[in-house]
């Protein structure tokens, strides 16, 4: 289903019209009718809403989400999933005091994320647009919101005469600029019907391989097209798409240890999906390097030089810096704070510079997962240098405050349903020492001998991995890496090793990057955090490490199937 116009029309109030006066405006499409209805209903509750002492809310956000879905899986060839699902919602923002002082602010001593309040409500609205029952999800959201809110704001009061005083006293929320700009929505189809023999035809190439125990092609396709206006003056309309075909394979090790391997590909439209023989050309390095991973050795603990490949690269920056430069984890005092205080101070080398760039669709041929036009707090995505050549520069802000940053640049992000808070779109890291991949190889083999070490690592590729940022855990990360080989000082060929997670701390980590590549690539992907679930990219080159350490990665005892897989018989069968 799209979203559909409506016969009727709200015809905006004219002391709605008197909201927008100063707005810049952007009108390059038709206004969808529920546009007009989050108007009037803005209006009114913003003049109605008051306590009997006289407490009113300063500010209030409508944000209307449409998804679209559709999702076709498959096994062996066969059929495992195929289905469409509409989904409306409605996330009401409100808050009571000011601009200083207000709701959200945290209460210091109540622990963990309870300590934040959310600052609004949540509502699912019916998908044909009736205006009524639209307007009744919109009113008791929002008399809930405002009822927590006053109760929240008496609290936060409260929790002020009795704690210490804050270390940082900025603001609650910052004053932006409003924003008008009503762009087409995104109208693409949603059907999985002509993707059904598609991916049927690239799962059943597993069947050639019993080893491989587990596995699933997937297409997703996502059509959002979101609504918003606010008390100050902006509203927006757009829509994106974001469409994934993912290839996912696992095994068992004969020493019981599970093994997978995961490759994917996304775009903006389904237009922008590769073609059969790309996608086949991936599933067959998938089956390759997962059965190649299954007979490979063990790797013991190590601490030595390494290198990372690009896309690992980006994985590895984006886990463990890009979350702990978050702007509103500068200001949580549970947060570890790793570099709240360090603005102007050298983080990292200083021919490393980091950009994230949420404005940008592309890399190359590339479409990036990160892009969005707007935040979720209607302030425009924007280039934000966070560190240039080694200097930390600033935070990915949101529209909270912290030490001496006083606007967002663009970086509220958020899942239907959560808070807003600082999150990463497109991470670039861009190098002024780089040299060609070989070079970089030659460069590692040369520190290996220069710490009297037999081999050094390179990890090929990564799944992901995560970070302790809270004060009440050790400061330190895990990345988890699929493809690693040991790269020996004695010219020996490369080997390819298993059972490795990468571990650390972020600030000696980040010491020790000697040199980088010439080559950068991209990584897509969904990164989840307080605020949700968003889509993200890392764009980085390959990185010399003078060192780095690794742990034996967790592994399971049980014994791999007892019987034969009955693929292996019929494998057999047509063979003979």
């Amino acid at each position: 289903m799209t979203i559909r116009k409506q016969a009727w029309r709200c015809a905006a109030l004219s002391a709605i019209a008197v909201m927008f006066v100063g707005a810049p405006r952007a009108l390059a499409a038709d206004a969808h009718p529920l546009l007009g209805l989050l108007d009037e209903e803005l209006h009114h509750q913003a003049e109605a809403l008051k306590t009997p002492d006289g407490q009113t809310p300063y500010f209030i956000q409508y944000t209307i989400t449409d998804q679209r879905t559709c999702n076709v899986s498959a096994e062996l060839g066969a059929l495992t999933n195929e289905g469409t699902q509409q989904r409306r919602s409605l996330d009401v923002d409100l808050r009571c005091g000011d601009y200083t002082l207000d709701n959200t602010r945290q209460i210091r001593g109540r622990g963990g994320y309870s300590s934040f309040d959310r600052s609004g409500r949540t509502a699912l609205l019916p998908l044909d647009g009736d205006p009524l029952a639209i307007r009744q999800n919109i009113w008791l959201a929002t008399d809930g919101a405002f009822k927590d809110a006053v109760k929240r704001l008496a609290q936060v009061k409260a929790n002020l005469k009795v704690k210490v005083e804050e270390e940082d006293q900025s603001d609650d929320f910052s004053r932006e600029e409003p924003v008008v700009d009503i762009r087409s929505l995104d109208n693409t189809t949603v059907d999985p019907k002509p993707y059904i023999e598609r991916i049927r035809r690239y799962s059943q190439k597993f069947r050639e391989y019993p080893l491989i125990y587990d596995s699933t092609v997937a297409l997703t396709g996502v059509v959002t097209n979101t609504l918003l206006v606010n008390s100050e003056g902006s509203k927006l309309q757009h829509g994106e798409g974001w469409w994934r075909i993912g290839i996912r394979a696992s095994t068992i090790a004969d020493d019981g240890m599970e093994l997978w391997q995961y490759t994917a590909f996304d775009a903006h439209t389904p237009e922008g999906l590769p073609d059969d023989e790309t996608v086949m050309h991936a599933v067959d390095e998938v089956i390759e390097q997962l059965l190649a991973l299954r007979a490979a050795p063990i790797v013991e603990p190590y601490i030595g030089p390494a290198i990372l490949r690009n896309r690992a690269t980006g994985v590895f920056f984006h886990e463990i810096f890009g979350h702990r430069i978050e702007g509103h984890r500068q200001k949580d005092v549970e947060e570890g704070q790793t570099f709240a205080k360090k603005l102007g101070q050298p983080v990292l080398p200083d021919f490393l510079t980091v950009i994230d760039d949420p404005s940008r669709t592309n890399f190359g041929k590339i479409e990036l997962n990160g892009y969005y036009p707007y935040d979720d707090e209607a302030v425009p995505s924007q280039p934000v240098t966070l560190v240039d050549k080694g200097t930390l520069e600033t935070f990915l802000m949101s529209r909270t405050p912290t030490r001496g940053i006083v606007k967002s640049n663009g970086h509220g992000r958020r899942q239907p349903g959560n808070r807003v808070v600082g999150r990463q779109g497109n991470l670039i890291v861009e190098s002024t020492r780089q040299v060609p991949f070989d070079e970089l190889r030659a460069k590692l083999l040369e520190t290996c001998k220069a710490q009297d070490k037999e081999y050094g690592l390179l990890f090929e590729d990564i799944s992901g991995g995560f970070t302790t940022t809270r004060r009440g855990g050790p400061q330190a990360f895990k990345v988890l890496p699929i493809i690693v080989y040991k790269v020996f000082v004695n010219g020996r060929p490369d080997e390819l090793v298993r059972g490795v997670d990468i571990v650390g701390t972020p600030l000696t980590c980040f010491s020790k990057i000697i040199e980088t590549g010439d080559d950068p690539a991209v990584f897509n992907g969904i990164c989840g955090a307080e605020s949700g679930s968003v889509p993200v990219s890392a764009i980085a080159p390959s990185v010399l490490v003078e060192q780095i350490e690794i742990e034996k990665k967790q592994k399971a005892q049980d014994r791999p199937p007892i019987l034969e897989a009955p693929i292996a018989l019929e494998t057999r069968s047509d063979k003979s």
